[in-house]
């Protein structure tokens, strides 16, 4: 079928919406008319790097819309369903058993390789290969195929755009609190950078009655909308008493922190900010750090790297929307949605901090 998709034809090239081909879907795919697409710093980052053998390539990875069609082996979904697309996994090996498919075995083929798993991919452009499957779904694009895995059944009355996002941004932030962290009742967490995966971060952090919640954040709007859905605190990176207040706010020190920035000068703080035995959680990408080692061992800091929040998001996407409809997971307030003609407006907006969480819209 002829669809419109936002193609990337050179490494680092710009998102060009334009007509491709899209094959029907194989015995475990769905195809899923597009509503809504969140857009993510992966995609960006993913986009400045990618392999020029993989191009031309659509990306987006935080799709969401209503089931058209299904292959002939899936059971768990029908057409006119509504469904939040999430990362693929193989749901065999290790993780995936065991319940963390976000460590799955096969993830880079599954989810990075610019094809499904066995190297084919289902978009053309005049009789040549464009390459999909990105995160199992590509869905910067009108339609998009899925694996009966990958596409997780929502409300029919939940928006496409609070959908969108809890196939990663908030899954990640979300869940690095509440599957990883798992805090008690009235610990402290701490969360830098106030994002979408920061702010949901927070909001997974209230749900689980932490307190106090400290927000570190550079631009002002933020930290204030922060303070706005529940923060005790929202604290300017820039300020030269940063370490005494949170440790002052929190008692002696943070007994959590969420980073999802992976600006090296606030990781190295950030084990100035935790007390001993406190936990410092990572989700952000694309940089190395070098810490203190003996700062590490004799405070008995605990370091995570979490990816997708360490979600299966079979079970996890369904709490996040009941905490959504039970006004616990305000989403919505983060949202900023572009029509999907305008996707280069909703990269300047999340390039230049004016747009928080930008969603692509379908209509």
């Amino acid at each position: 079928m002829r669809i419109r998709a936002a193609v990337t034809d050179t490494s680092g090239g710009p998102f060009v919406v334009q007509a491709v081909d899209l094959e029907a879907p194989r015995p475990y795919e769905v195809l899923v008319r597009m509503a809504a697409a969140g857009l993510c710093h992966t995609d960006l980052s993913m986009q400045a790097i990618w392999p020029r053998r993989l191009t031309p390539m659509v990306f987006g990875h935080e799709g969401a819309g209503v089931v058209e069609d299904v292959g002939s082996a899936v059971t768990t979904l029908a057409p006119g369903d509504h469904v939040c697309l999430t990362f693929n996994s193989c749901g065999a090996c290790e993780q995936c058993v065991a319940g963390h498919p976000a460590y799955c075995r096969r993830q880079a083929t599954l989810n990075t390789s610019g094809g499904r798993g066995d190297g084919t991919t289902p978009l053309s452009r005049d009789g040549t290969p464009v390459h999909a499957g990105f995160f199992g779904q590509s869905s910067f694009a009108t339609f998009a195929l899925a694996h009966e895995r990958n596409a997780i059944r929502v409300p029919d009355d939940l928006p496409a755009v609070v959908a969108a996002p809890l196939g990663c941004g908030a899954q990640t932030g979300a869940g690095t609190v509440l599957n990883r962290l798992r805090p008690e009742p009235g610990s402290s967490l701490v969360v830098i950078g106030a994002g979408g995966v920061g702010l949901t971060a927070l909001m997974a952090a209230l749900v689980s009655g932490c307190a106090p919640v400290i927000v570190i954040e550079p631009v002002a709007s933020r930290r204030a909308l922060a303070i706005e859905l529940g923060a005790t605190a929202g604290l300017d990176p820039k300020a030269a008493d940063l370490v005494t207040n949170v440790r002052d706010l929190t008692g002696g020190g943070a007994h959590h922190i969420v980073d999802t920035t992976s600006r090296p000068e606030m990781l190295q703080r950030a084990v100035a900010f935790l007390r001993p035995r406190g936990d410092l959680a990572l989700v952000g990408v694309g940089t190395t750090v070098a810490f203190d080692v003996m700062s590490l061992l004799t405070k008995g800091i605990r370091v995570h790297g979490v990816i997708e929040g360490d979600a299966d998001p079979a079970r996890f996407i369904p709490v996040l929307v009941d905490l959504h409809q039970r006004g616990l997971f305000p989403l919505d307030r983060l949202i900023a949605a572009f029509p999907f003609d305008n996707i280069g407006d909703a990269v300047a907006g999340m390039r230049d901090g004016s747009a928080i969480k930008p969603v692509l819209t379908f209509g």
